[in-house]
Parts: C-alpha cells; sequence; structure tokens
C-alpha cells in the first residue's frame, strides 16, 4: 500500500469514528439526557462493568488524575454516576453508574446501533459484519479513548 492510500485509509477510519461518537453523543441528547459531552461516554464505558477509581479512570481515559476526579465530580453532580466506599481497599472510593448512567449507557448502545444500522443500509449488512470482524483482528486491545 502506497502511503497516499494509507492516509487515506487512516483518514477515513478517523472520519468513521468521529462521526460514529457524534451520532451516538446526538442520540443520548435527543433521548433525553443533556449536560454531557462524549467525553461522558468513553468513562461511563470504564465504568459500567463493575465500577472503577479515579485512578482506575485516569488511565483509562489518558488524562490525569485531577482531570479524572473533575469529570467524576461533574458525573456525581449530574446524577450519573455516585462514589461508594471500594470493597477491597478502605483508603479508596469506587465510582459507580446510577440508574440514570445505567440508562444513559442504555441509550447510547440503541443510538450506535441505529447508527450501524445505516452502515447495513449502505453496505449491505454482510459487509458491515465482515468489516467488524476485520476491524475487531487489528483494533489494539485496551482502553477506547477519546481523541482529546
Amino acid at each position: 500500500m502506497q502511503n497516499s492510500e494509507a492516509m487515506a485509509l487512516s483518514a477515513a477510519l478517523l472520519a468513521a469514528a468521529g462521526g460514529l461518537t457524534q451520532r451516538i453523543h446526538e442520540g443520548v441528547v435527543a433521548r433525553g439526557f443533556e449536560g454531557l459531552r462524549p467525553a461522558h461516554g468513553f468513562a461511563f464505558a470504564r465504568l459500567a462493568p463493575d465500577g472503577a477509581t479515579v485512578t482506575d479512570l485516569a488511565a483509562h481515559l489518558g488524562v490525569t488524575k485531577q482531570a479524572a476526579s473533575q469529570l467524576v465530580d461533574e458525573m456525581v453532580r449530574k446524577g450519573y454516576a455516585e462514589r461508594r466506599p471500594h470493597p477491597d481497599d478502605a483508603r479508596a472510593r469506587l465510582v459507580v453508574l446510577t440508574g440514570r448512567g445505567w440508562e444513559c449507557t442504555r441509550a447510547a448502545e440503541e443510538a450506535a446501533a441505529e447508527a450501524v444500522r445505516e452502515w447495513g443500509d449502505a453496505l449491505g449488512e454482510r459487509e458491515v459484519r465482515a468489516l467488524g470482524e476485520q476491524l475487531l483482528r487489528i483494533a489494539p486491545h485496551g482502553p477506547i479513548r477519546p481523541a482529546w
């Protein structure tokens, strides 16, 4: 692959990822979850399984602990997350999603499904499934970070 082709592919993947992020965010807002930015969604993805400490969240997002703490303060203030005692570390606090946070997460899943269905309309469902399988083979493992 020539350099120019590699750059065109890179640009297309970045544009698709950025467009998907924007579509999910717009879908979440349209479902009544306001006061959020796409960065919140990346935080929700880390908190969703079992919660996380601010340190864990900072590492996931690729930001400082102070920045992650400010993001958590904002999510707590808006009712999307809460701080609880950590079950294994008395010095740490666990940040978990509230019921509203879980509702917002489900809204994001619905918005993502809508966006991907549109890809199916353009490419065909079989092609979208193949694309997904191919991307999973080359996608880096680990946290999905926002492009700050």
